[in-house]
């Protein structure tokens, strides 16, 4: 969800600025690589409405557009660094690789101990990179300070001396993000970089990288967190956080975009509810917060509710048909029913079952949950009443239960709700009278006459 956030808010920046939006997959990383997850990442896009003018979908002219197969564009560059003195190679052992893989101490004195090569000869550091295990690390300033201004997050300081030299090539050959990403971002001719803020700590080594080439320096903006209820980093111990997760419960994708838009944005009105075309024109990276943005699930559930209601019947069943038993036939006039009630497809099944589920209720079960309704004589009056009408709507209910309430006493919730919940298993629910004329008044009798 937070990369589909990403994506949605540089959409939503470069179609308003007549810009193009270039998709990279960013696979350097192979250890953790997960099989498919490329498709995936460009269905869950597509679904979105999330068009990207290039990527790896297309056959766009700054490609490639996966980074595995960039390689050779990094090592000439990397190449480049290390003759100009902006980056040396650091030789290491099997043994210490191995222990470095195991050890996170190990890894952070790394830098330390690096910097003893910062002195090999450049051309006999490359000549023996071809034959040892090695890594190549940026050579940070040693002293001063970094200045830049952010979009979101305006000024921003960083002290040189407290920035270990990066490794901007791993020991397997592939480079680090903070590598590929400048060395890309430069050749597709990228202007501005929005991503989330947990890349900040890492921004004075990319523009440290760009005064490297002496390449101009694109304009950035860093995202606010996405956040749990309880203020901590959305994750998936506490949730779902994958789109795809939310597809198969039966969110609908304009509901979808509209929540996550507003996820650490909102203009200055009260606007709740957008459309992905109003969201192209009225957008701005200045009206996006600094803070972090509470994942309220509640709140999406209710605007996927508003959407769903704007929805006829007949599309209802149409979308939610996976959710819908293969055996129940479902009419336009059950969803009718039951739409309001409906915050996402999943709910669905639920809330049709009163139409095809009959409950075993039984008249103990009544007593204990009704004390002050007259049961059995409530059950006996219906049963001989239904009996005298083929139909039913709100007049003919209305006159049963005032023929009911003059025989027994009872009226208001003591009358309804004991009704109610023998028809439908439920304490609320739909329109009464409108619910028995679906199901008909042979299944109200049986249902009636199930209690007894």
């Amino acid at each position: 969800m937070g990369g589909l956030r990403t994506a949605l808010f540089n959409y939503l920046f470069a179609k308003k600025n007549n810009g193009k939006l270039i998709l990279r997959i960013e696979d350097t990383d192979q250890k953790r690589l997960v099989k498919d997850s490329i498709d995936n990442i460009i269905e869950a896009l597509k679904w979105s409405g999330v068009e990207f003018d290039e990527g790896p979908h297309t056959d766009g002219s700054l490609g490639p557009y996966i980074q595995s197969e960039r390689l050779d564009i990094y090592n000439k560059k990397v190449i480049k660094l290390i003759n100009s003195g902006h980056a040396y190679v650091c030789f290491y052992s099997n043994e210490r690789i191995e222990k470095m893989e195991q050890s996170e101490t190990a890894k952070q004195s790394a830098a330390e101990y690096d910097k003893r090569y910062k002195n090999t000869i450049p051309s006999e550091a490359i000549e023996r990179m071809n034959n040892e295990n090695c890594v190549v690390r940026l050579a940070m300033p040693e002293q001063g300070q970094l200045l830049i201004d952010d979009i979101i997050r305006g000024r921003l300081r960083f002290e040189y001396n407290l920035i270990e030299d990066p490794i901007i090539i791993k020991s397997d050959g592939f480079p680090t993000y903070h590598f590929a990403n400048v060395i890309d971002d430069h050749s597709m001719k990228i202007s501005h970089v929005i991503r989330g803020e947990e890349w900040l700590p890492s921004l004075p080594k990319h523009i440290h990288l760009y005064n490297c080439f002496n390449w101009e320096i694109p304009k950035f903006a860093h995202l606010p967190l996405l956040l749990n209820q309880n203020k901590s980093k959305l994750s998936k111990r506490q949730g779902d956080v994958a789109v795809e997760d939310y597809i198969k419960k039966g969110y609908l994708k304009e509901s979808l975009i509209n929540f996550i838009a507003l996820l650490g944005w909102h203009e200055s009105n009260n606007q709740e509810f957008y459309t992905l075309d109003e969201l192209k024109k009225v957008f701005s990276l200045e009206r996006v917060q600094s803070s972090g943005a509470v994942f309220d699930v509640q709140k999406l559930n209710w605007i996927n509710q508003h959407y769903i209601k704007k929805r006829n019947s007949k599309e209802i069943m149409a979308l939610a048909r996976e959710h819908i038993p293969s055996d129940w036939i479902v009419t336009p006039n059950m969803i009718d029913l039951i739409k309001e009630k409906i915050s996402n497809f999943s709910d669905i099944e639920k809330e049709l079952s009163p139409f095809f589920n009959r409950n075993n209720i039984s008249q103990k079960d009544l007593l204990e949950k009704y004390p002050d309704s007259n049961i059995d004589q409530i059950i006996s009056i219906i049963i001989d009443s239904i009996k005298d009408y083929d139909d039913i709507d709100k007049d003919i209910l209305n006159q049963i239960m005032d023929k009911i309430a003059s025989g027994t006493g009872c009226t208001g919730k003591k009358l309804w709700q004991p009704v109610r919940f023998i028809l439908t298993g439920q304490n609320h629910g739909p329109d009464l009278a409108s619910f028995m004329s679906i199901i008909g008044l042979d299944e109200c009798l049986s249902r009636f006459k199930n209690v007894v």
